[in-house]
């Protein structure tokens, strides 16, 4: 399912769907607390809220719900059930009926509308020429009747009386004229003297349908004469890969709905999105490729929003266990009032947004996904609910996105992780669980700050997580890459742990580490392999706290054989997770 969903808010903090693919959501300002707890029937006063603030710092870890265990299915048409491949068939006919009768083409502009409005123009210019008509045959007929003085009051009234009973038979007469003589084709060259061109281009709209009617022909002939001009019936027997190829190409994502090996992963989307109910699935294919065409996505992919600042929000780092791309969706960054201003300050900007979050959707699926049988067609989301803002100017946004992502991108989310869940997203996630399938809610997990970083280590491995969520990726970093791998271990309670490196003659050793929580002591040594030599300190004890950095680097270069000894003691009470990693080079480099 395409999820790709905007910044949660407090007031309505529903999981983002899952037919969306990565995607930005946040609020500029900061979350208010009294909107958190939407559990409250009350608004608390200024001076308590910052209560829950405090009351919530007790994470409720122990009733983060557990998701059931979801394995993403198979793109391959062997692996599916007998069932699910007659549906496919199924799919495929109806979508080349479909591009026959050009049902995923745009219906074109109504051009009723169009035409009426010169009618109406050249009935108002008709109307004062009948009317100057009218009142110039009185003013004729006045010399013509020429009485006595002392008789003119009289014959004034009777003129106003014969114009009163005239006027009437002129129109009656003229309506009657216009009744029998318009079929005429002598009248044309009548009216064309008196009227003008715009009175002929009104007659002949008037004739072309009455002999249309004369000849026969009615408008259902013509519309089927035109499709067997388009598609000739020798067509009907052709292969489908040859009929398609005949026609107007229709894809989605670069991929053709006809003909090619990626259109199985494609189709077997939308009927899983609709449980494999072909007519269903057909609706919702034929609705998302007329939406693309209507929105204009291919133009879109070309256009410069000027939003390069909602990096920060929305960006993809790595990879999955299983090789899907990991889309972050970052909604404490709204948190900067400038940068929530310019997504969502005013209408044109929140629909600027939008085409934004659309736009990297786009791209995403386009450059990373691979639509071949057995490739990788989905990825996985982070959701990253700190300092989540609440309900602001983004709600209009936010809904219209979510909308868009589930009708028009089903089943691009393998997984969607929620991390840093505060305890009234939960409250909120319970209340509308009942509503949601078993498939969609196998899909999310929700973690709480202090598990964060461990659950997404259960989906991604360490060295592929940014470093702001407990990983150890950092951009520029040049000593190690995204895939040199990282080693995890766990630190027991009042336990230490040592790590023995060998360094072999004139080499140099770099190594970097990472403990989750911090709160231990870490020291490094480097014991020479001859009996007699002396050790020397690489690294001076001393104990790291969640203020120093999060990644220790240290390095040590030799003209001998040895070994690096990193110690790292755990005083505290509970468990640490330790990562790190090492890469030896040779001294000259």
């Amino acid at each position: 399912m395409a999820q790709e969903t905007i910044p949660p808010t407090s007031a309505e903090p529903t999981p983002p769907p899952t037919d969306v693919v990565i995607v930005p959501e946040s609020d500029p300002t900061p979350p208010a607390p009294e909107e958190k707890p939407t559990v409250k029937e009350t608004p608390a006063s200024d001076e308590k809220k910052s209560e829950p603030e405090k009351e919530t710092k007790p994470e409720p870890e122990t009733e983060m719900p557990q998701s059931v265990s979801f394995k993403e299915e198979s793109n391959l048409v062997s692996d599916l059930s007998d069932s699910e491949k007659k549906a496919l068939e199924e799919f495929k006919q109806m979508i080349v009926s479909a591009i026959k009768n050009r049902e995923f083409e745009l219906p074109p502009p109504p051009p009723v509308v169009e035409e009426e409005k010169p009618k109406t123009e050249e009935t108002k210019a008709e109307e004062p020429k009948a009317e100057e008509s009218k009142t110039e045959e009185p003013k004729a007929d006045e010399p013509k009747t020429e009485e006595p003085k002392a008789e003119e009051a009289k014959t004034e009234e009777l003129k106003t009386e014969e114009t009163k009973v005239e006027e009437p038979k002129e129109e009656e007469s003229k309506t009657e004229e216009t009744v029998i003589e318009e079929p005429k084709t002598e009248e044309k060259e009548v009216v064309i003297e008196e009227d003008g061109a715009k009175t002929v281009e009104a007659i002949e709209e008037t004739v072309v349908p009455v002999s249309s009617t004369a000849t026969g022909t009615t408008p259902e002939d013509t519309e089927v004469a035109a499709k067997e001009e388009a598609f000739p019936p020798a067509a009907q027997d052709q292969p489908v890969e040859e009929v398609a190829a005949a026609l107007e190409e229709v894809s989605i994502w670069g991929v053709p709905l006809v003909g090619d090996e990626r259109t199985d992963s494609v189709l077997l989307k939308f009927l899983r999105a609709r449980e494999f109910k072909v007519k269903d699935a057909m609706t919702m294919l034929k609705n998302a490729v007329l939406w693309r065409k209507q929105f204009g996505i291919e133009s879109l992919l070309e256009e410069d929003l000027d939003l390069q600042e909602m990096n920060r929000v929305v960006f993809t780092c790595g990879v999955d266990r299983e090789n899907h791309p990991v889309c972050y969706n970052v909604y404490g960054e709204f948190q900067n009032k400038d940068l929530y201003e310019k997504a969502f300050g005013d209408e044109e900007k929140r629909q600027r947004f939008l085409k934004w979050r659309i736009q990297y959707l786009e791209k995403g699926i386009i450059n990373q996904l691979d639509f071949k049988p057995g490739g990788v067609c989905s990825m996985v989301q982070v959701t990253d609910l700190k300092n989540s803002p609440s309900l602001g100017k983004h709600r209009s946004v936010t809904k219209q996105a979510v909308t868009l992502f589930q009708d028009n991108y089903p089943e691009f989310i393998a997984k969607k992780v929620f991390i840093n869940v505060p305890w009234w997203y939960l409250a909120v996630n319970r209340m509308i669980s009942p509503f949601l399938t078993q498939r969609t809610k196998s899909k999310f997990v929700f973690a709480g700050p202090s598990k964060s970083a461990e659950t997404l280590f259960r989906y991604i491995a360490p060295e592929q997580v940014p470093v702001q969520f407990g990983g150890l990726y950092r951009e520029g970093e040049s000593d190690f890459m995204i895939s040199d791998a990282v080693a995890e271990v766990t630190i027991k309670p009042s336990s230490k742990h040592i790590i023995d490196l060998p360094l072999s003659e004139n080499s140099l050793l770099v190594w970097e580490l990472r403990v989750l929580g911090a709160e231990v002591s870490y020291g490094a040594e480097f014991v020479p392999e001859a009996e007699g030599g002396y050790t020397v300190i690489v690294q001076k004890t001393r104990k790291l706290a969640l203020a120093d950095e999060p990644v220790i680097k240290g390095s040590y270069k030799t003209g001998e054989t040895g070994k690096v000894v990193l110690t790292i003691d755990n005083t505290t009470s509970k468990k640490k997770k330790l990562l790190y990693r090492t890469k030896t080079k040779c001294s000259a480099e």
